[in-house]
């Protein structure tokens, strides 16, 4: 595994290259979200998406989520998004709020595990944000961390316990942790609650009734 050290604030274009490369080569990338470390491959390669659970020792039955580097590069991969959807995504992204969309079929069976939707985000992170836009593409971004072990904010315990599993690491020192986004199911004509997370519920409430 190769560690790459970077500026979260003002991450070096060459190292993000290297790292984009690796994954539109099938490659499994360790990256910094504004939450925890998280596992970046190309979610439209199944090869890469089974190398993401063979990693993680994990069943293929749970699907992955996504991260974006802004709200078009969701619609340019994923499909357009509802009004909602859009509502939401003006208010809080960049940040902590993963929505559930319906998945193109061009992604990787994996990814949905079976559910034909999708969470995707746009986080509150640079350098995450600055790869999905190298890779040219939204990417997954599932916890850095062993099936049933706790996910990690530091790089030092992702190398420690993934580090010969994963082809890269990039290390931007610690996230800020805390809890996990709030996932919302946008598919319907109401929004509803998947998991509770960093954002409360009143706040999406709020946004959603004041349109």
């Amino acid at each position: 595994m190769r560690r790459v050290i970077v500026d979260p604030r003002r991450p070096l274009v060459a190292a993000l290259e290297e790292a984009a490369q690796v994954i539109r080569g099938g490659g499994v990338v360790a990256m910094p979200t504004d939450t925890l470390y998280g596992l970046a491959v190309d979610p439209f390669r199944v090869d890469a998406v089974a190398q993401v659970f063979a990693v993680k020792g994990r069943s293929a039955e749970r699907a992955l989520p996504l991260v974006a580097a802004d709200v078009e590069q969701v619609i340019e991969w994923i499909g357009p998004l509802p009004a909602l959807a859009r509502r939401l995504a003006a208010q809080f992204w960049p940040g902590p709020l993963t929505l559930i969309v319906h998945a193109p079929a061009a992604l990787a069976s994996g990814v949905t595990g079976g559910t034909g939707t999708v969470g995707v985000r746009v986080p509150a992170h640079e350098v995450a944000r600055a790869l999905c836009r190298a890779s040219g593409m939204p990417l997954t971004a599932t916890s850095a961390n062993v099936s049933g072990a706790s996910p990690s904010s530091s790089p030092d315990d992702v190398e420690r316990t993934l580090g010969d599993r994963i082809d890269l690491l990039i290390d931007a020192g610690l996230t800020l942790g805390g809890p996990p986004s709030t996932i919302v199911d946008v598919t319907a004509f109401l929004p509803r609650c998947v998991r509770a997370g960093a954002i409360a519920w009143e706040e999406i409430d709020a946004c959603v009734r004041s349109a």
